[in-house]
Formats: structure tokens, C-alpha cells, sequence
């Protein structure tokens, strides 16, 4: 049987401590500062600029004419007479066309009839009644119950009358939309009928459409975030497809007061002149418009907002934390955004912000 050499493992063992305490001592030991530099990022931060810059905004606008209306007929009838045609220049007031309508004249007729008829009674028992009136001065000389009903008879008379002449005076109105007249100076745009055309009641065909075109409206579509830099003050320029070059201008004269939930924009109107008639209304404009916001607002360098899938941000760094500030973006000049949201200029900004930069993490600043 083979012995063992004991001396040799006890050897082993021996050294084998002092083996592992150089080992370990050869290791280089962590950098506690190294450490920490990781974790703690360094980042330059500016103040946001509270400024009120006025701006440019192009968009599409339409010119209206400034008054426009289509002319239906009152009252059922054929069309006698055309005395216009699309084109037509027309005063206010200006007979456009005549329609016939027999039935209309023959109640006018009859009620005229009925009205002198009525008027005969009243004006009788109006005098029946004054005499025996002032003959009721004399004690004993009229019963008072004949007084009473000379009075009750006037009166009867007197509301059968006033009765009568109201019907006589509508159908007197109807006599007058036999007369198509134009409702403002203007020009004719559209005729849809012709002489001995039935009209009125039960058709939908308009006789004329008329528009005013000495003024004109432009309208512009104003998007939510610029509605508020509207003013009375607000200057646009413009130009048409039909006449290239020519640049027109205009200041604004209204603008609705409520936003349109559809579009989400505010429309804003700017009167145009046009007693020149080289614009015809109806046409597309590409608008410039000079606006400016009503107060001062936040702004701070593109770089600065971080667009991530969890919303539009800037980066706030408070001592040496980090905190998300959710914004909103306005208009961007060049290098520079502006920014809507709950910001001072007093707040340090991260002038570089990423997503990297989560909320609650300790920074550096440089």
C-alpha cells in the first residue's frame, strides 16, 4: 500500500492564503468618484425669454361677395316680364320682373269691395249714433236703452270695418310681390327663368341671385393657437390667381367670437374695396398676415422641447432633480420655439433635453 506524503498538502495549504491575498491585492479597487460621475449627468441650462415678437402667418382665404341673395317669388304665378339678365347692373328698388296671377287681382278686388261696403255701415252708425247722442241731452227725449244700442251697433260696425280693410291691405300685398325689385345695388349673377315660366308655390327654381360686389369680403380661416393675435390692428396682404403680381391689402373689420368645433379656427373678415370692379368675388387668395400675441410669451431653443411618444416636454431641473414640465408649442422663429405651459423666466431649462433624462434623476449642471 502506498503511503501519502502529507507534507506536501500541508505546504499547499499553507501558501494557498497567502496566494489569494495577492491575488486580491492586484485587483485595481473601484473609483467612488467614477461612480458617481456615472450617475450624475451634466447639462448646461438657460432661463426661458418672456418676449412678444410680432410674426407672419400665410394661409388660403376667399373672397365673398360683401352682399349676395337669391330671389325666390312670394306667391304663385306666371312670369310676364324679364326686364334684366345676368350682368345687369341694378339700383335698389329696381323692378327685375313682373308676374301674373288673375286669382290674386280678383281677391283684391273682392276685398276692396267688401271694404267699401263695411265702410258705408260704419260711417252710418257712426252718424245714427252721434244724433241720438246729442238728442239723449234733453231729459225724456231718448230712451237709454235706444242709446245703448246705437252705441253697441257703432261699435260692431266699427270692428267689421277695421276687419275688413286689414284683408283688403294683405291682399294689396300680394298684388305687390307681383313685383320682383332688387333688394340693394348690386349685379345680377344668375337668371333661372323665362317668360311664361310658372313660379312659386311648390318650385324650387329661384328667379335671380344678385350680388354686391363693390365691397368685398375676405375670409380667413384663423387655426386655434393664433386666434388670440387677432386684433383691430391686424394688417394682411394678398394676391389672386387672376391678376399675378398684384399684391392688395386690407385691415381687418371682424372676426367671429366663437371657435368653429369642426375646423377649430376662428374665421376673420377683412373688407375689401373694389369699386374698380378688377375683382370679380368668388376668388381664392393666398393671405400673408402681420400678427402678434396679445401678452408676452415663453421661449426657448428647439433643442430645448423633446418630442416623445409620451407628450411634448421641457426639461425643469429644480436644485439638482430633474422634472418634466408638459408644454405646448406655438410658433418657431429660426433656432427658437415658442412654448406654452407653466414656465417662468426664472425656471432653469435643460438647454439640451432628452428622454434620457427621466424624471427624478440628480444632474450636474455645467
Amino acid at each position: 500500500m502506498k503511503q501519502i506524503n502529507f507534507t506536501h498538502y500541508t505546504k499547499v495549504f499553507f501558501f494557498l492564503p497567502f496566494m489569494l491575498l495577492i491575488f486580491s491585492c492586484g485587483q485595481e479597487k473601484p473609483n467612488t468618484k467614477a461612480v458617481v460621475a456615472k450617475k450624475s449627468t451634466a447639462v448646461e441650462v438657460i432661463n426661458p425669454v418672456m418676449d412678444q415678437p410680432g410674426y407672419s402667418l400665410e394661409l388660403p382665404g376667399e373672397l365673398k361677395a360683401f352682399e349676395e341673395v337669391v330671389l325666390y317669388p312670394k306667391v304663385k304665378g306666371f312670369v310676364k316680364q324679364i326686364l334684366v339678365d345676368r350682368g345687369s347692373r341694378v339700383r335698389r328698388g329696381q323692378l327685375l320682373a313682373v308676374l301674373e296671377a288673375p286669382e290674386i287681382s280678383q281677391q283684391y278686388l273682392a276685398a276692396k269691395a267688401d271694404e267699401n261696403k263695411f265702410h258705408e255701415d260704419y260711417l252710418y252708425s257712426r252718424q245714427a249714433y252721434d244724433r241720438l247722442n246729442k238728442a239723449a241731452a234733453r231729459s225724456g227725449a231718448v230712451a237709454e236703452i235706444e242709446l245703448d244700442r246705437a252705441r253697441s251697433k257703432f261699435i260692431s260696425d266699427s270692428a267689421a270695418y277695421a276687419s275688413v280693410k286689414a284683408k283688403t291691405g294683405a291682399s294689396a300685398q300680394l298684388q305687390q310681390y307681383l313685383r320682383i325689385t332688387a333688394p340693394f345695388d348690386g349685379m345680377v349673377t344668375d337668371k333661372n327663368v323665362s317668360v311664361g315660366a310658372l313660379v312659386g308655390e311648390g318650385t324650387q327654381t329661384p328667379l335671380f341671385s344678385i350680388s354686391q360686389t363693390r365691397n368685398l369680403r375676405l375670409t380667413v380661416a384663423i387655426p386655434e393657437k393664433h386666434g388670440q393675435s387677432i386684433n383691430k390692428q391686424t394688417k394682411v396682404s394678398f394676391t389672386v390667381a387672376d391678376h399675378p403680381g398684384k399684391i392688395y391689402q386690407s385691415v381687418l373689420s371682424r372676426k367671429s367670437g366663437v371657435l368653429d368645433q369642426q375646423s377649430r379656427s376662428v374665421t376673420a373678415e377683412f373688407d375689401v374695396n373694389n369699386t374698380n370692379g378688377e375683382l370679380g368675388g368668388g376668388e381664392y387668395a393666398q393671405v400673408k398676415l402681420s400678427l402678434k400675441r396679445p401678452g408676452p410669451t415663453a421661449w426657448l431653443p428647439v433643442t430645448s422641447v423633446v418630442n416623445a411618444q409620451s407628450g411634448i416636454f421641457v426639461i425643469k431641473v429644480v436644485g439638482d432633480v430633474v422634472s418634466r414640465i408638459p408644454v405646448s408649442l406655438g410658433i418657431r422663429k429660426a433656432e427658437i420655439q415658442e412654448v406654452f405651459g407653466e414656465l417662468s423666466s426664472k425656471d432653469q431649462i435643460v438647454k439640451s433635453g432628452t428622454e434620457e433624462l427621466t424624471e427624478g434623476i440628480k444632474i450636474v449642471i455645467k
